[in-house]
């Protein structure tokens, strides 16, 4: 995450929910490394299970202090739309 993203909040959070298009939420761990915040447990696999490619974009909007809307565009700029498979339940975010 861009440090000027992490200045928006008081003590950044160890986990998020990542909320996509659909309303489905998953759960990933935040790590602290090399000075900057990164997303780790949970997000690779989101990533596999969303398909995301190298090409893709990917933007994150702040919906609560620890929940981040995804929005996915494949390499044509036309936003992917995700419906709600299986997930790894380790990963699921319950609401």
């Amino acid at each position: 995450m861009p440090l000027d993203f992490t200045k928006h909040f008081v003590a950044v959070p160890t986990e998020f929910k990542l909320r996509n298009n659909t309303d489905c939420s998953w759960k990933v761990t935040v790590k602290l490394m090399n000075g900057r915040v990164t997303l780790d447990q949970g997000w690779a696999t989101y990533a596999a299970v969303h398909q995301i490619k190298i090409g893709y974009m990917v933007t994150f909007k702040l919906l609560t202090p620890d929940t981040l809307k995804v929005i996915i565009f494949d390499d044509d700029g036309i936003e992917v739309v995700n419906k709600c498979g299986k997930h790894d339940e380790a990963f699921t975010a319950k609401e």
